[in-house]
This record gives structure tokens, sequence and C-alpha cells, in this order.
């Protein structure tokens, strides 16, 4: 049945074969995902367990030269609620490792350009015993970018990337070890330390078509380090262990042979083919070293200081080693403690004197509740192919059931997409860990098909995470029903789990992990085709489609298989505008969270039964109907249940019950407000009633140029290059990237060189965003901007301005740029005084992503030629330093003379102090300047993160024309 498995003997990670349209033609693509778990250094050392498990995901899709554009994330903590002194002996407190491993995480995905399309975290006390911790990750290439070639004696083996160095040792044995009070000061030094910019440099080098075709194997620096990562690209290998680069000198042999990281990979090349690979790595800032040499000799032997410290037999390794046998003993479910048959949150039982009580305590439930305050540090827009956010509708209060993605072109359009989901209920694993993998399955399935996908095309990924299990039968019997219980489902829907990973070590003394089976989904789809779960308007008709369970608790797989067809038929159609699954929370939870995202309220039909409200009906479906569609025709010989219709009045009714939407989401976002803000303080915004209406002068007094040329930098750190060079490319100009290098001092001297000739030769010069250096020490941008400081660039920038009338526009890291030489709003680069504006922290405190609403206030710049005052754009925004400072004397200035381009109003385009309309917190809720003149151009929303079919869940105009406006200057 797996007709789209892509074969090979390179297993990187999960490989399908896509027919992609790109510019309205089919080609072949290979789309790769990999699921991967750092609980063991997560649970040690957050920060940076948590941002190399992102790394490791990256690492498997890339090594097989694919571009990753989309990574979830869902996780397993105790309650981050609890007091500190509550923390177990030997233990971190569980807000203190949820906290920090979400900023890790998030600090690798957010350097390294990567869209973080869903962020979940599931709550059970069992995950104090230690944390689970798990990134999953898509990546796409053409097809015919990528070769695969058997080895050949005499081929040279390659290490790119980062160096080594001792923080990769242990790592894969250290996942699983068992916890006990002294871990977490003997294991910190299994944790490694992650380097983004140098993951997203080797990307940039696979992604050039010319460099793929070189390669002929390639392996990603995994568990195992060299000993892995080169021993399995061929059966005879010669390692120099002398050879590998090293952040420090005093490695050992057995050191530089098995320490693992994220930054490198090892390729096997033809040695022909070495000098024209080398200019490419060196081209893209990146170190290499031949390392190995493939011989004819069928074994392994690795040299370090002149002598031979490792010479095995491929036969020998070839065994995969000592094979191990367990019984198993499969207990059945306890019938006293039935999932099902309880109520799946115990508080709404007689203590809950009323409906509404009962359903404000199911919206507050810690496993229902908001989650916004985690999800938004996590930049999920960069590459401008995310179709949904994470939370949609006009007030983006819907959080979407899964990702969806476009494919990742660096030219061209494309429908073609992906889509990816997850299903996991911890307290019904606990109760059967058999039912529990049925319904994980079902579960990610489901809101696939919510969504618009097809669950006949599913392709899974699974997740096991389980105690330690020595020796012991009933222990073992645990995963073991698991896994049965998947392979049952898998059987039932002609699908299959073609990858996954395991930890068994989820014990610490006395307590252990809940039984754990995360099913990832993953399928190909048009994204033309997708929908969100917000409800779209009022009037609408709201049916649920039930899933039944026998006496047993399994479902019905006959019907679930006829239910889902039907909705997909009627998604193409246009049938259904909106569709949400049913999950822990029941009815109440999938309404409360399709009204929040517009508004929109909702009436229960009278004759309702209100006792299904809070069942968990996992893999049942509710769908919201066009209004001229007819529910009959669409589900014959399927079951319907009409639960009501959405009605203009912002609230939930049923029966005497009147439940605002505003009380729920009062009580939705607070159980996590205080280890997650969402909110910011209270602040002026200093709002400014100032426009300035004057057309920008017109360049006429020199020749036009039909395609004006485009300089974006690119510094270490940079992430935003592609989607920068993709919109200027699609407005008419021609993109060049410049790669700043600064490996040696002469890279430097080079850089400054071509710098100057690429500012001479151009149009227009771009600075991207990105974290420029990390965005260390002490502030974004001064990386950047000591280095436009040269004096050959600031001559050259100068000449730029005044003497050829150029543009130029910094977004983001780009704006801090500007703003740390003056170029905004000085027009030059000019000294920085105390009292001169800066960028600084959000009064958030933490990175923000989300989509922003902007006004236009003015429209002097050449950049904004093609809008008019008043106009108001939806536009990302991804940034932890954005907050826009000046003293007040300076900001009148700048709103006076025209330079406030762009200001922050919210979803009902009115400036307030309120997080929707100012998530920063800028002075003046100022979102744009420009230089005196407007030919410099500083934002810190990502414009060119715009696309077709990009963000369908977010209401309001995203494209605010500045590229074209840009282009046409010179036109």
């Amino acid at each position: 049945l797996l007709d789209d498995l892509d074969p090979s003997d390179e297993i990187n990670a999960c490989s399908i074969v896509v027919p992609a349209i790109v510019d309205g033609k089919e080609e072949p693509w290979l789309v790769m995902f990999k699921n991967e778990t750092h609980n063991h250094p997560t649970e040690i050392e957050p920060f940076g367990g948590a941002a190399t498990c992102l790394g490791g995901a990256i690492r498997d899709p890339l090594s097989g030269r694919s571009y990753v554009y989309h990574a979830m994330r869902v996780t397993g903590s105790g309650d981050p609620r609890r007091k500190v002194e509550e923390t177990l002996p030997g233990k971190l407190p569980q807000r203190k490792i949820t906290t920090l491993a979400a900023q890790g995480y998030s600090s690798y995905g957010n350097q390294i350009g990567l869209a973080t399309g869903m962020v979940s975290e599931v709550y059970d006390e069992g995950f104090v015993a230690k944390r689970m911790e798990i990134g999953a990750v898509i990546g796409a290439v053409p097809a015919a970018n990528v070769r695969r070639a058997a080895p050949a004696a005499g081929d040279i083996v390659l290490l790119v990337g980062g160096r080594t160095g001792r923080d990769g040792c242990g790592g894969a044995t250290g996942s699983s070890k068992e916890h006990n009070e002294q871990s977490i000061q003997t294991c910190s030094a299994e944790v490694q330390k992650g380097n983004a910019p140098t993951e997203r440099k080797i990307q940039r080098l696979f992604r050039d078509p010319a460099v793929a075709l070189m390669i002929k194997r390639c392996n990603d620096f995994g568990a195992g380090g060299v000993s892995v990562a080169i021993g399995e690209l061929a059966p005879g290998l010669e390692i120099d262990l002398d050879a590998v680069p090293k952040k420090y000198e005093g490695l050992d042999g057995t050191e530089l042979a098995i320490s693992e990281s994220q930054e490198r990979m090892a390729i096997v090349i033809d040695p022909a083919d070495l000098s024209a690979f080398q200019k490419a790595v060196a081209e893209e800032n990146l170190e290499m070293a031949v390392v190995a040499r493939v011989t004819d000799t069928q074994r392994l032997r690795m040299r370090w200081r002149g002598k031979t410290i490792v010479d095995l037999s491929r036969d020998l390794i070839d065994t995969n080693g000592v094979q191990q046998e367990n019984s198993v003993t499969v207990a059945a479910p306890a019938a006293g403690d039935n999932f099902f048959a309880d109520t799946v949150l115990p508080e709404l039982h007689a203590e809950k004197g009323s409906l509404k009580e009962a359903w404000l305590a199911t919206m507050a439930d810690l496993n229902v509740c908001c989650q916004r305050g985690l999800v938004e540090r996590f930049d999920s827009t960069i590459g401008a192919a995310s179709v949904f956010l994470p939370f949609g509708g006009k007030y983006q209060a819907t959080p979407a059931e899964c990702m969806v993605a476009k494919l990742p072109l660096i030219k061209g359009e494309t429908v073609t997409g992906t889509t990816m989901s997850w299903g996991y209920f911890p307290r019904l694993s606990a109760w059967s860990p058999f039912h529990g993998a049925v319904y994980a399955i079902i579960d990610a399935t489901a809101k696939i098909v919510a969504a618009g996908g097809n669950h006949r095309t599913v392709r899974l990924t699974l997740q096991e995470y389980f105690e330690k299990l020595g020796t012991d039968t009933e222990k073992w019997g645990k995963p073991f029903a698991a896994l049965l219980g998947a392979l049952r489902v898998q059987q039932a829907f002609g699908i299959a789990a073609i990858g996954g990973k395991d930890s068994m070590s989820g014990t610490f003394k006395n307590i252990s992990v809940p039984p754990t089976l995360v099913a990832f989904a993953l399928t190909a789809v048009d994204v033309r085709a997708m929908i969100s779960p917000e409800f779209k308007k009022s009037g609408d008709t709201v049916v649920l489609l039930p899933v039944r369970r026998d006496s047993a608790e399994m479902p019905d797989f006959g019907r679930i298989d006829k239910t889902y067809s039907a909705i997909h038929s009627a998604i193409g159609k246009g049938a259904i505008v909106a569709a949400h699954t049913v999950r822990i929370g029941g009815i109440a939870e999938a309404i409360s969270k399709m009204c929040l995202g517009n508004r929109i309220g909702f009436m229960f039909a009278g004759s309702f039964d209100t006792s299904r409200l809070f069942s968990p009906d996992i893999g049942s479906l509710i769908v919201e109907l066009n209004d001229n569609s007819d529910f009959k025709k669409l589900f014959s010989g399927v079951e319907t249940v009409t639960l009501g219709s959405t009605t203009d009045a912002p609230a939930i009714k049923i029966g005497a019950a009147v439940i605002a939407i505003s009380e729920i989401e009062q009580h939705w976002e607070a159980p996590l407000e205080k280890i997650f803000p969402s909110k910011t303080p209270q602040l002026s915004v200093h709002c400014s009633s100032s426009v300035c209406t004057d057309r920008p002068i017109k360049r006429t007094h020199q020749a036009r140029i039909a395609r004006p040329k485009v300089c974006i930098a690119v510094f270490p750190g940079t992430n935003c290059e592609y989607d920068s060079a993709r919109a200027f490319e699609k407005a008419g100009a021609e993109p060049h990237l410049f790669i700043m290098r600064n490996l040696s001092s002469a890279d430097i001297d080079d850089s400054i060189q071509r710098m100057v000739r690429l500012i001479k030769n151009s149009q227009i010069l771009m600075i991207p965003g990105g974290f420029s250096a990390g965005d260390e020490p002490d502030g974004s941008g001064k990386f950047i901007a000591a280095f436009f400081r040269n004096p050959h660039i600031k001559d050259a920038v100068t000449d730029f301005l005044h003497k050829r009338n150029g543009l130029i526009l910094g977004i983001c890291n780009g704006f801090q740029a500007l703003i740390k030489l003056g170029l905004v709003p000085y027009g030059e680069i000019a000294p920085i005084e105390p009292s001169s504006p800066t960028l600084t922290f959000n009064t958030m405190g933490r990175h923000i992503s989300r989509m922003a609403y902007t006004r236009i206030t003015s429209v002097k710049s050449p950049w904004f030629a093609k809008v008019n005052v008043g106009d108001i754009h939806a536009i990302p925004i991804s940034h932890g330093e954005g907050r826009f400072v000046a003293p007040e004397a300076h900001i009148a200035g700048l709103f006076e003379n025209g330079q406030v381009a762009t200001r922050y109003v919210d979803p009902d385009g009115k400036f307030t102090d309120d997080y929707t309309g100012n998530p920063n917190g800028s002075h003046g809720a100022i979102e744009g300047i420009t230089s005196p003149d407007g030919r410099v151009l500083g934002k810190m929303g990502h414009s060119e993160r715009k696309g077709d079919y990009v963000a369908k869940n977010i209401y309001g105009d995203k494209d605010q024309k500045i590229f074209e406006s840009g282009v046409a200057y010179f036109q």
C-alpha cells in the first residue's frame, strides 16, 4: 500500500515522494520527516537539552539534502504552577525546566530560521520523573537535486561544519540512563552546545543543486559521532582522527571518535570534485576537512597520533551487536477505572453546581487551557510558507490543530504542501497503553481530516517513552501493548508508521512517566483546500460526526473511514468551512475554541443532550457547514448530530445557560499566565494623530532601470535571506546574496571589498532579519553595525545614498542595525547619542511571534508609494527586541517630519496600549520609521513573509507592497 515511499540505502529520515505542482507543472519532490527526543539532557540542563533536540531533529533530513522548513514541538511536564518547595530532591523545579526548555528550543529554531508551526505541552504528574521533550521536523527537496550513489574505493569523506568538543560525548548513552539524585550534577557534561548559525550555513550549502549533486552519500553526526556518522558510509574506511577539526586541544582518540554534534556532516564525494566542493564550502563561511577515505578492505580503521586504535571487521559491525530477548505480560485495562466511563475532568462532578461552572472549569483545565504565552515565543512565520499560524481568526485566538506549510521553494509558486499533527493522551495511556496508542493515531489522523487532509494518505512516525524496563515482564508488556494498539489502527486504516524513536528510561526512584506513544501524522496536501477551525460567520449549521465505541472501548474503524472520507469530500466541495476534533475537554472545549477566533457565538439546539458535553469522544469531529449546504446529502449513510448554529451574539447559549465568550476566554487564558505570560503590562503609547500624505519625490532625473539590483547582506545569524530575495524577485528586481565571511582576517578583508563592490553595483541595499552573532553581546544588530562602520563601507553607503539616490531597507534585525548606525532616523551613518532612538527588549520580556496589525501613517517614503495613509495590514512579527524607545520630543519630531511610516493598531484598527494592538510596547506604537528623505526604511514587521495561501487563518490585507514600491522607484 505504501506506493509513495522513497527507497534508499541512506536512512536519514522518513522519506516519501510527492508529486508537487510548481509554477503549474508537476515535478517529483522528496518530503522527509523525523521526530527526536532529548528527554535526558533537557531534564538536567533544560535550555541546552531542548535546543539540541531541535538541532538533532533537523540534521537527519538535512543529511538527506532536504531543506527543513516546518517544526513541531510536543512536550510533557509536571504541573509548573507547583511551589518550588515541593520540588523533589535531586530535581529542578518543573517551572524552571519547562520555561528554560521553551527558551532553548525556541532560541535554536528562531536563530536557524525554522518556522515552528505547532507547540503543545501535555501536563501529567508522571513527567516529574523525567521531562518529555520531542521535536518533529519536515524537510523537502526536488528529487532531481538528490544523488545517491555507492561509495567506491578511493572516494574521500569530508567533515563539514562545526568543530568537535567534549560536550558531544555521552549524549546517546545518557538518554538511556535512569536518573537519580546525583544526575543533575554528574550528567551535565553530556549536554551538547548547539550552534544554530552554523547549521543554517549547511542548509544553504546543501540547497545549492550543484553542491548537492556532488554528494554521493551523507550522514549526520548523531549518536556515536565519527564512529557512526562515518562508519556507516561504506564497508571499508580509513579514518584519520587527527584531521578532525577541534574546538580546543587535549581531546583523546576516543573523544574524537564518539563526540556527536548538531552542526556537522560526513559527506562522501569523488576526489575529482574536491576543489569545487571546497570552494562552495568556503563561500558559505564554513570549515571543511578531509577526514577519511573509502577502501576495499571491508574493515573500519581509525588512526590517532600515528597509531591504529580501531580495526574492526565489517562482518562484525553488520551483526548489529548481541540480540536480546525478554518475555512480556500484557495486563488488561482496569475495569473499575475506565477512561471513557469516568468523567475525564473529575472536578466537573457534583461539586460544580451549574453547567456554566462546569464549562468554565473545563476551559481552565491544565490540558485544555490556553498556551499562547508558550507558543508565541516560537517563530511561526519565517519561510513565508506557513498556511496556518498557531492561533487564527481576526482576534488570533482559535488554536490550529495541525500545522500546514507550502513546500519550500527558492523561486516560483506552489500549491503543494504538507500537514502534520500529533496525538497522545497520558491518562488514557495510563489506563491502557493499547487504547492509548489506538486513540493517539486516531486523534492525529482526525486533526488532519479536520483541516482538509486525506486520512488514507497519512504516513506516521511514532515516539515511545516508557519507564525503565529492566527484565520485568509486566513493564515490558506496556510498550508491547502500545505497539500492538498502533499496529491495529494502522491495519484498519491502511496507513503505516515509517519511522519512530524510543526512550525507555523514564523512571526516577519510585515514580515513572506515564506510558507514552505519541503519534505524529503527515500527508501531502493541496493548500488551497485547507480550512482552519475558527467559526467563519453567524447563521451556519454546526454538526457533530461522532465516533462509536464497542463494549471493549474500541472504535468502529469502518464507520470512521466512511465518516472521514465524507468530510474530506465535503471540504473539497467547499461545503464545510470550519472543523474541529473532539478531545479531552469534549464538545465544550471544541465549540469554545471555534468561537474564540472571530468572537462568533453559538446556540445549541434545544434537543441536544447536555450529558455529552464533556465526554472525550476522541476521533469525533464538529463541522461548520456553509449556509447553503445540504448535510443530509453530504453525509448520506453517516451518523450526524445537529448541535446548533453560530450566532452574532458573542456568547454560547445552551438551554437556560448563557456563557459570554469574554468570560470563557478569561478562564481559558488564566491558568498558565504566570508561567508563560501572554499579556503586557499597562503602558502609554503616546499616540499622536499626525499623518503625512505627501507622496515621495519620484526618481525622474536618471535613466530608468528595468530590473534594479538588490544587495541582500547575509551575516552569521541572518536567516531571512531567502524570503527577502523571493519578495524582491517577485517584485521585478534582481537580488544578490552577499555572505559575510569571518573565519579569518583575510576572509573579513575580502568581505569588506566584496561588499563595497556590490553596493557600487546595486540600486537597493537590504539588511534582512535574523540573529546576527546570536544577538550578543549586549543587544542585537551590533555586529552588523560594526561591519558597516568600516571606513570603506561607510564611504560606499554615503555615496550610495547621496550621489546615486539608492534605497536602503532593514527589517527586524536589519532595522536594529540601521538604528544603531543612525541611518534611521538621521539618514546617514552617524554617532549614536544617549538620547537617540533605540530598539530594546519587548515589554513582555520574551520573544514574540504573531501577526500584528499596522496602519500606514506616512507615505513620504518611496517604499510606500503603492499604499495610502490609513491602510491597515496584517504583518508577521518575530522579535525579542522590537520595542521602539525615544524621548517624547524626539518622537514628536519624527511624526512632524513624516518619518513615522507605520504604527501598531488592534484588530479593529485602533491605537491602544493593549497587547493585541502594541505587542512589544513601542513608544508611540511605532513599527517603522524612515530617514528624513524617506529613502531609508527600518521596520520590525516581516513584510517579506508573504505569498499565496500564507497565513490563511489570519484576516486582513497582508501585503504592504513595499518591495513593489521600491522596485518601481527605479522604473
